[in-house]
C-alpha cells in the first residue's frame, strides 16, 4: 500500500465583483491578431507578509464557481474565447481521430482472486468507463458485475475503489462523480448481481478492507462539510470506521481517531490471513507513517501502537499470523524490507532483504516467497526472495517499462502483474513462486509498436547532478534532423515517473513528434535523497532539472528552433508556470494542467495543507521566501514575451481548486506578455483527473495538443 497522492486548494474573499465583458473575436483572422481577453476585475486586496506587501487582485476568483454567480461568468467568458480560437487550428479533428483509434483496444486491470472468482476491469474502444467483470475460475465465463455506463448520463460518473470479500461473495465499491475525490460506498452481492441498501458517504482517501466473515468493512472518512463547502473546505479529522452490513451508516463504529491531532489522516489495511488490521497514519504526502496494529479476533477492537513518531515510511507488505513484513526507509534511503513478531511484548526488527542500489516501490508475498519490485533508472525490476531473505532470481520482463497493480498474497500461489511501457498498453502477466511469467491478457493494439523507439538518455542539470529522460518517436523519424519536441515532467512527493502507454501521446508520437519525459528530482526514482532533493528549499533543483531537459534537447538538435513545447500536470502545472516564468526564451509553447499556481494560499483548501511536506508553511518566515520567489502567480514577468500557454482544470477539482488557475491565467493576460495566445481551458463536470470519461480525454486533448502543435509547427496530417 502507498498513500502517496496529491490532494487539494484554495479560498475564497467576499468582494463585490463588477459584470464581466467577454469581447472575444471568433472569426478564422483571430489566431493571426491579438486576442482580446475577457475583462477581469482586480479586487484591492494586500497583504503584508515578513515584511513584504503582497497583492491579490485576482483573490475573488477564488471563489467556488458553482457557488458566485460572477465567477462562473468568468469561466463561460474565458471559454468563449478559448474554444473560439481552438475552432481555428488545422489538426484537432485529425487529432480526435487519432486519439480515437489508439483508445481503441482493451484495457484489462489486474486480477484480483476471492473465494475462487476473478475479479478485474475492462475498458473497451467507445467506452467512456472500465467495465468490472468476475470469472468463476480463472478460465471460466466472465459476466459484467459493474457498468459505471448507467450512473449518468454524461458519462463522467465512474468505479473507484472496489474490494471483494475473502470468500468472493459481496464486493464493496466506491463511486466517483465528476471528478470528485469524494466517494459514495456501496455493497453488490456477486452471485446476483443484487445492489445492497449499504450506502457510507463522505469517504475520500481511503482504502476499503473486510472483516472475516464479511460482518463489515473499514473505510475512513471525514465529518461532513458545511453546505456548500464540500468542494474547498479543509480536510480534518479523518476517522477509520466499521460498517456493519445491514445497518445505516449512522450505526458505523469509530474503530481509530486522534481528536488531538486532527492532521492525521488514517488507512486500514487487513493481513491476508485477517488476523491484523494495520492503520498506517500520515499528516502530509511525505510517506512518513505511524504505524497502529488491531488485533482482529481480540474481545475489543483494542489500538496498540507498533511503530510511533512520523518519522519513516512504513508500508505493509502483509502477514502471516504474528509476523507483518514491511518496506521502509528507515536507516535505508532506497529502503529494504524487514519483518517483527508482533506477539511479543516489544517486537524487534529484523531485516530480510537489504537497501540496494536500485529503489524498492512496492513487494508483495506469493505463498512464502517475497516478490520486490525495483525502479531500477527509472524502470522496473521485478526480483523474487525467499522469507529469509535468500535471492531466488529476476523475472524476466519483456523490456524497458513499468510493472504496475502486483497483485498476490501469503495465503495464494499465484500473483499477478501488469507491463506497460511508452509503446505498450498494459499486458497481464500472472506468475508464481516459481516466477516464470505467463501471459494471462493482451490486448489487441491499433498500431504497430516495433514502429516506434523507446531509449533512454541522461543530462546534465545545472549542478552537474544527472538526469535520466525517455525520449519515444516513430523509428522514420531522423532525430539529427529534429522534430517538434513535447516534454513532460513531475518532480515532486516522491512519485516516480516510469514508462507507461497513453493513447494522447501516441498521437504526438505518430504525427511525428517526440515526447520526451525526464525524470526530475523531487520525484522517487532514487529513493528519498532524490526526493530531498526537489522539495522545500531546494525546490529550485526540479526547475533546474527541467530547464535543462529543454536546453538538452535544443542542444542536441532533437528538436528545433522554436519547436519546444512542455507539459506538467497539478505539481507538474505549478512546474510549468515555474519555468516559463524564469527561462521563458527557451520554450515555445506550454501546457499547465491542475496546477498549483498560487504557492503562498494552496494550504488553505481541501488537501491542500498535506502538501507542506514538499512546498514547506507560507506562515513560516524561511518557507515564505523560498515560495514566493517561484510562485508561478506572483512572478509572471510584466514586459516579457512568454510562450504560448494553455491552463486547463475543472469545476469540480477538489484536489488542486480551479481557484489557482483562473488568478494565474487572469494575471497572465493582465500583464503585457507578449502577443501569443494564453488560454484556459476549464472543463465541467470533471475534477483532478481520475475517472474523467474517454470522450472528455479525447475532447481535451485534442484541443491541447492541437494549441501545442500549432505553436511548435508539428504538421498534423488529417
Amino acid at each position: 500500500m502507498r498513500l502517496t497522492t496529491l490532494f487539494a486548494l484554495a479560498l475564497a474573499s467576499s468582494t463585490a465583483i463588477s459584470p464581466i465583458s467577454a469581447l472575444a473575436q471568433t472569426d478564422a483572422s483571430m489566431k493571426d491578431d491579438a486576442l482580446t481577453y475577457p475583462e477581469t476585475k482586480t479586487v484591492d486586496v494586500v497583504e503584508e507578509q515578513f515584511g513584504e506587501k503582497v497583492a491579490d487582485p485576482y483573490r475573488w476568483l477564488e471563489n467556488d464557481v458553482r457557488e458566485d454567480a460572477d465567477v462562473a461568468a468568468w469561466v463561460k467568458a474565458q471559454n468563449k474565447v478559448t474554444n473560439a480560437y481552438l475552432e481555428t487550428l488545422d489538426g484537432r479533428e485529425a487529432l480526435a481521430a487519432s486519439m480515437t483509434k489508439l483508445f481503441d483496444y482493451d484495457a484489462l486491470g489486474v486480477p484480483v482472486e476471492a473465494g475462487g472468482n476473478y475479479f478485474y476491469q475492462r475498458k473497451s474502444g467507445g467506452q467512456n468507463q472500465a467495465v468490472l467483470y468476475v470469472r468463476e475460475g480463472e478460465d471460466g465465463e466472465e459476466r459484467v458485475l459493474i457498468d459505471p455506463a448507467k450512473w449518468s448520463d454524461d458519462g463522467a460518473t465512474a468505479l473507484a475503489e472496489w474490494k471483494p470479500s475473502d470468500d468472493g461473495s459481496l464486493l464493496v465499491y466506491a463511486i466517483q462523480d465528476g471528478g470528485s475525490d469524494w466517494r459514495t460506498v456501496k455493497v453488490i452481492e456477486v452471485a446476483t448481481g443484487k445492489i445492497l441498501e449499504d450506502t457510507v458517504e463522505w469517504v475520500k482517501f481511503s482504502n476499503l478492507a473486510w472483516m472475516p466473515n464479511n460482518y463489515g468493512f473499514l473505510y475512513s472518512r471525514f465529518p461532513a462539510p458545511q453546505e456548500g463547502e464540500a468542494f474547498q473546505s479543509l480536510n480534518k479529522d479523518q476517522t477509520i470506521y466499521l460498517h456493519l452490513i445491514g445497518k445505516p451508516q449512522d450505526q458505523d463504529m469509530k474503530v481509530y481517531e486522534t481528536p488531538d491531532r486532527p492532521d492525521l489522516n488514517h488507512v486500514a489495511e487487513l493481513t491476508s490471513d485477517s488476523a491484523w488490521v494495520v492503520i498506517s497514519s500520515s499528516s502530509g504526502t511525505d510517506e512518513r507513517y505511524e504505524i497502529t496494529l488491531v488485533k482482529v479476533d481480540a474481545p475489543e477492537l483494542e489500538a496498540r501502537t507498533l511503530v510511533k513518531g512520523l518519522e519513516n515510511n512504513w508500508t505493509l507488505i502483509d502477514g502471516i499470523g504474528d509476523t507483518l513484513y514491511f518496506a521502509t526507509d528507515k536507516d535505508a534511503p532506497r529502503r529494504r524490507i524487514m519483518k517483527t513478531d508482533v506477539s511479543a511484548e516489544m517486537p524487534e526488527w529484523e531485516e530480510i532483504v537489504p537497501e540496494h542500489v536500485a529503489t524498492i516501490d512496492t513487494a508483495i508475498l506469493v505463498g512464502e516467497t517475497l516478490a520486490v519490485d525495483y525502479i531500477d533508472d527509472a524502470k522496473s525490476r521485478l526480483e523474487l526472495f525467499a522469507l529469509d531473505g535468500t535471492p531466488k532470481g529476476v523475472v524476466d520482463l519483456p523490456g524497458l517499462g513499468q510493472v504496475g497493480g502486483l497483485n498476490g498474497s501469503a495465503k495464494d500461489s499465484e500473483a499477478f502483474f501488469a507491463f506497460t511501457s511508452f509503446n505498450r498498453p498494459s499486458t497481464i502477466y500472472r506468475f508464481d513462486d516459481a516466477g516464470a511469467p505467463k501471459v494471462w491478457a493482451k490486448p489487441d493494439i491499433p498500431f504497430d509498436p516495433e514502429n516506434i523507439a523507446v531509449s533512454q538518455r541522461f543530462y546534465e542539470s545545472k549542478d552537474g547532478t544527472k538526469i535520466p529522460m525517455f525520449l519515444v518517436h516513430r523509428k522514420d523519424i531522423d532525430l539529427s534532423k529534429g522534430a517538434p519536441t513535447l516534454l513532460y515532467g513531475y518532480g515532486g512527493f516522491n512519485i516516480s515517473l516510469l514508462p507507461e502507454y497513453s493513447a494522447p501521446k501516441m498521437a504526438w508520437i505518430e504525427a511525428g513528434g517526440v515526447y520526451a519525459s525526464a525524470n526530475l528530482r523531487g520525484g522517487g526514482e532514487y529513493g528519498k535523497e532524490w526526493h530531498d532533493g526537489g522539495r522545500l528549499n531546494n525546490k529550485q533543483n526540479v526547475f533546474d532539472d527541467f530547464i535543462a531537459a529543454g536546453e538538452y534537447l535544443v542542444e542536441q538538435g532533437i528538436t528545433p528552433e522554436d519547436g519546444l513545447a512542455i507539459e506538467g500536470r497539478s505539481n507538474g502545472g505549478l512546474l510549468v508556470g515555474a519555468v516559463v516564468n524564469q527561462r521563458p526564451d527557451l520554450f515555445t509553447a506550454g501546457h499547465a494542467a491542475v496546477g498549483v499556481m498560487d504557492m503562498l494560499r494552496f494550504d488553505r483548501f481541501t488537501a491542500g495543507r498535506y502538501w507542506v511536506d514538499d512546498y514547506g508553511y507560507p506562515e513560516k518566515e524561511a518557507d515564505f521566501h523560498v515560495l514566493r520567489k517561484y510562485s508561478p502567480y506572483h512572478n509572471i514577468k510584466d514586459g516579457t514575451d512568454y510562450p504560448a500557454l494553455i491552463v486547463s482544470t475543472a469545476d469540480t477539482d477538489d484536489r488542486v481548486v480551479p481557484g489557482h488557475s483562473f488568478k494565474y491565467t487572469a494575471r497572465l493576460q493582465a500583464l503585457d506578455t507578449g502577443d501569443k495566445p494564453h488560454l484556459i481551458r476549464i472543463e465541467t463536470r470533471a475534477g483532478h483527473g481520475s475517472g474523467k470519461p474517454t470522450d472528455k480525454l479525447i475532447e481535451e486533448y485534442s484541443d491541447i495538443y492541437g494549441f501545442l502543435a500549432d505553436a511548435v509547427d508539428l504538421d498534423i496530417a488529417d
